[in-house]
């Protein structure tokens, strides 16, 4: 958006008053309670008067202040009871044959070179700003120390999928995403014996937001879409929604411009509706939709395997999920709202600790054990069916924040929806379970924290590719120690492990080191 010109026409003895806010718009925000967007026009530039009066023209301000009204009386209320989820929703581990994983990943590939697979990457977020004021040089300092410390906590200001975890390949997210869908790509072909001029593009939607669209592309664009064809990529923008304080006014980042945040990861449905993105995906045949986190780096990107067990079940929406480490773990679980209720997710906050401690005397586990992990599989139909139903529901989730304001910062909300609200739509749903060593290393905070970090991802994925190494008949030796290092294995050269033992069998890796072709 264009920065308004910070004249002086209304500050230097111009004996011409400021001309008054359009009276039909005041009228409309006091209708909504929100006439103090208005409250420094006498002190705005022409320039940045305009400004204002498009952003508050922008606004959908009966939606919005719906949203506000419904989330604010639902927020505090208690949950409906919740019971765990039935032994019979879950796909374990250890209950998982041989020919039921052969026969899904098969299953998998097969829809794969049919061209029935999307994946939809959840890329948005507010890990970059574009200022759009010069208010105050000091304030605009102020306004980049808060995103850093709160939207960035990896402590880089570019969107997470660009960023470096320290492998070997100095690879970023983004990379071995785009990687493993070529390879995949590239299985589904063998699958079906066909020529590698013959393979079935698998199409990329990354939704990013406001805050990460330009850097996110350019970065792509930089690095030719990592061997992708860039028409196999699509990105599109999640939404904004105006943050409000704790008495639900709107928050002001400027004189003339209202506090936004994107609208959380469930923002998804409704962007994919008005960006025509599932009339795109039917046109181009897909019926399943793979949908994941950016900031996974083991993730597996269209499983073939959790792919065929989806469409074996013949279910709308499934999600793998991973046990829960500890009753005090901070993560949300999957529950089963009221008897017989739908699937859905808890989060660790609502989740009483007597609950969270319970254990299921048949199977030794936590009653309530299953992590969601933000890895969903989902029908073209579905989300079809959430995108109308979710913008019909005006509840979202308060998150408290410090918002930066005129004030410097405010004690406020963002409204959000989570991907997870869709699970109650859902007809029917499955939960699948895979190991956390194999695929699920989040980055989510800088190296030195506690845990999630780049560091704990990085030795997560030279641990599980140097078993892979080891069990294709591979050796390693170490200049460090071993518990610190290991071996890369580029997802070009191998998915899950597979088709390694003519690469390694016999030879020794001095680690650490990148096995690519």
């Amino acid at each position: 958006m264009r920065e308004p010109a910070a004249d002086n026409n209304h500050s230097n003895g111009s004996s011409s008053p400021p001309p008054p806010p359009p009276q039909a718009l005041l009228e409309r925000l006091k209708d909504y309670g929100q006439e103090d967007a208005f409250a420094f026009w006498d002190q705005l530039s022409s320039d940045q008067q305009n400004f204002l009066v498009q952003e508050i023209e922008s606004l959908d301000l009966p939606r919005i202040d719906r949203m506000i009204r419904c989330s604010f009386q639902s927020h505090g209320l208690p949950a409906a009871a919740i019971e765990p989820v039935p032994e019979s929703f879950v796909s374990t581990v250890e209950d998982r044959k041989l020919e039921d994983r052969e026969k899904w990943w098969n299953m998998g590939l097969n829809a794969i070179s049919d061209g029935k697979l999307a994946v939809l990457l959840l890329s948005g977020g507010q890990f970059m700003i574009v200022f759009t004021s010069c208010f105050s040089f000091f304030y605009l300092i102020f306004l980049m120390f808060e995103f850093q410390m709160q939207g960035t906590r990896l402590g880089s200001s570019a969107p997470k999928g660009c960023f470096n975890i320290g492998l070997p390949s100095g690879k970023s997210l983004y990379q071995l995403q785009a990687e493993r869908i070529l390879c995949l790509q590239r299985l589904a072909a063998q699958s079906l014996d066909r020529g590698s001029g013959n393979v079935v593009p698998i199409h990329w939607y990354i939704m990013t937001s406001p805050f990460t669209d330009k850097a996110t592309r350019d970065f792509f664009k930089s690095h030719k879409y990592f061997g992708l064809e860039m028409d196999q990529v699509t990105f599109f923008s999640q939404g904004t929604i105006p943050c409000v304080s704790k008495d639900g006014r709107f928050i002001m980042e400027t004189p003339y411009q209202v506090a936004k945040a994107p609208d959380g990861n469930g923002g998804v449905y409704s962007a994919l509706k008005y960006s025509r993105l599932l009339e795109d995906m039917s046109t181009r045949g897909v019926k399943y939709v793979d949908c994941y986190g950016v900031d996974n780096a083991l993730v597996r990107v269209g499983d073939p395997t959790f792919l065929g067990y989806f469409i074996d079940k013949g279910v709308a929406s499934a999600a793998k999920v991973v046990r829960k480490a500890y009753p005090q773990e901070k993560v949300g679980v999957f529950v089963r709202r009221g008897k017989g209720g739908p699937i859905t997710v808890v989060e660790y906050s609502e989740l009483d600790q007597s609950l969270a401690s319970e254990i299921n005397q048949g199977t030794g586990r936590l009653r309530y054990c299953w992590s969601n992990v933000c890895l969903h599989m989902f029908t073209l139909d579905f989300l079809n069916q959430v995108a109308n139903s979710l913008e019909k529901d005006s509840i979202y989730h308060l998150a408290e924040k410090k918002i930066p304001s005129i004030h410097g910062q405010t004690f406020g909300y963002k409204l959000e929806q989570f991907i997870f609200d869709s699970f109650p739509y859902a007809p029917s749903t499955a939960l699948f379970e895979v190991l956390r060593e194999e695929e699920f290393a989040p980055v989510k905070n800088a190296n030195g924290s506690n845990f999630d970090t780049p560091d704990s991802a990085r030795l997560l994925v030279l641990r599980l590719h140097t078993r892979w190494v080891v069990a294709a008949g591979g050796f390693l030796t170490h200049s460090v120690p071993l518990y610190s290092t290991g071996v890369e294995v580029s997802p070009l050269v191998s998915y899950t492990g597979e088709n390694l033992e003519a690469i390694c069998r016999g030879r020794t890796f001095h680690a650490p080191c990148e096995i690519t072709f």
